[in-house]
């Protein structure tokens, strides 16, 4: 039995770990099935970006009027966009193993645990003092067997579709039809009730519902009864809440109805670790499972399915490991982005959540009018909401939608990490017109929200 000092079993966004503790002397082995980096890179957030940047220049020329610019597109090449895409997912698995140091034993293939310990892989048993759980998720594939997921996307091999129909109105879903509509694909999108996005805050996926709804087609409050498959098409028998009922065609049908997590084929019942009734991994607040030693990372176990948690939850098992950092492990806020049009990041909790937790708070929602580079976009739409608790100047929530939304987010961010005090925003200098402009809006509202509460 081959001993390390460290098994990552699940080389996504905790590679970064093995990559530091090999800098440090340590003898390291990283488990993976399949290319290195995990979901982000390969089928993810980044592939998928990358595709949502040809739509918002799809976009800008379809809506160049506004700026009494006469614009037409001659022509979209979909397969160049899509063998682009394929070609950076092709490249950046090798680029990764490529920088991966000596110190750094790869194992490719699937680990399984034969006990608290020991893991098998490839009818080889390896062992260590520590071991990392970063196994992932997945797409759920829960509507049909011909459905596509993500997966089937990065890489997009075969034809670029004609029409697809999405399946799911959360952040994936309305990613994924933004995109394929702005590129000339026939599009819609299924949502079982009348909201899209609904975890967000309400007065802005209201907006949000509203802009989008322009462009993709939306069917809302729509349940699909049966689905009939011919290997060409897709043929959905669908029923509104008004009970009609009508046949749907379309050449894809995609699942995004979201992910679970990767611990299936992991073998732990032949462990002490435990999961939960969805299948994550339960953890204790130093990330430790049930096994002692044994620590779990990202999606498989955190209750946040995005790369910057996982990101985080790395650094920390860094410090705990090698550093001087021995505390508990929390998340001091977590933010998000959904990159659709429009744009939108939302960090802390929405009005709802502050209602049902019967908390003090004072909201405020305004307009980025006030900035002279918001205006030159000719959009009317984009918004600031914050929330705050009025006794403290505490930021419960901010939530933005507009351009540049996940950038501008950030310096509500810098703020909510130091001392969360709103003041800060209010009293800041801003570079003038600057979108951020629309935070100091917002904050100036607010406070003034507050003194006259």
């Amino acid at each position: 039995m081959k001993k390390f000092d460290l098994i990552i079993v699940g080389g996504g966004r905790a590679i970064n770990l093995a990559i530091n503790a090999a800098n440090r002397g340590k003898k390291v082995a990283v488990v993976e099935k399949s290319a290195l980096g995990g979901t982000c890179p390969n089928r993810g957030c980044v592939p998928s970006k990358l595709l949502i940047g040809h739509a918002n220049v799809i976009r800008t020329i379809e809506e160049s009027d506004k700026h009494f610019i006469s614009a037409t597109i001659d022509k979209i090449d979909t397969r160049k966009i899509f063998d682009t895409n394929n070609k950076f997912i092709s490249f950046i698995g090798n680029y990764i193993e490529d920088n991966v140091p000596k110190g750094v034993k790869i194992f490719k293939g699937e680990g399984k645990f034969a006990s608290d310990k020991e893991i098998l892989i490839n009818e080889e048993t390896i062992t260590a003092d520590k071991i990392v759980i970063s196994t992932g998720s997945r797409p759920r594939r829960i509507i049909h067997k011909n459905a596509w997921s993500s997966d089937d996307i990065f890489p997009l091999r075969g034809d670029v579709p004609k029409s697809v129909t999405i399946v799911g109105a959360g952040f994936i879903g309305v990613e994924l039809a933004n995109f394929f509509d702005a590129i000339g694909v026939k599009t819609t999108l299924i949502s079982i009730s009348s909201e899209v996005l609904e975890r967000e805050d309400f007065d802005i996926r209201t907006i949000f519902k509203q802009e989008f709804t322009k462009k993709v087609d939306v069917k809302f409050e729509t349940k699909i009864n049966e689905i009939d498959y011919n290997g060409e098409k897709f043929k959905l028998h669908l029923e509104t809440s008004q009970n009609e009922k009508y046949i749907h065609e379309t050449e894809v049908l995609i699942d995004a109805t979201g992910r679970m997590p990767n611990t299936d084929a992991l073998n732990l019942e032949n462990t002490s670790i435990k999961v939960n009734a969805f299948g994550y991994i339960e953890r204790n607040e130093f990330c430790e499972t049930n096994a002692k030693g044994v620590y779990t990372v990202g999606d498989v176990s955190s209750k946040y399915t995005l790369q910057h948690a996982a990101t985080y939850e790395v650094k920390y098992l860094e410090e705990l490991f090698y550093g001087s950092q021995k505390k508990p492990f929390s998340f001091k806020y977590m933010a998000h982005s959904v990159f659709s049009d429009p744009e939108i990041a939302s960090v802390g909790i929405t009005e709802e959540e502050a209602r049902a937790q019967n908390l003090e708070y004072v909201t405020s929602f305004t307009d980025w009018s006030y900035s002279a580079k918001a205006m030159s976009t000719r959009l009317d739409y984009p918004r600031t909401k914050f929330i705050v608790n009025p006794k403290t100047y505490e930021i419960l929530g901010c939530h933005l939608i507009g351009p540049e939304s996940s950038s501008i987010i950030h310096q509500v961010l810098s703020v909510m990490q130091i001392d969360n005090d709103i003041r800060h925003l209010s009293d800041m200098l801003y570079i003038h017109p600057a979108l951020n402009e629309g935070i100091m809006i917002g904050a100036k509202e607010i406070i003034k929200n507050i003194k006259s509460s």
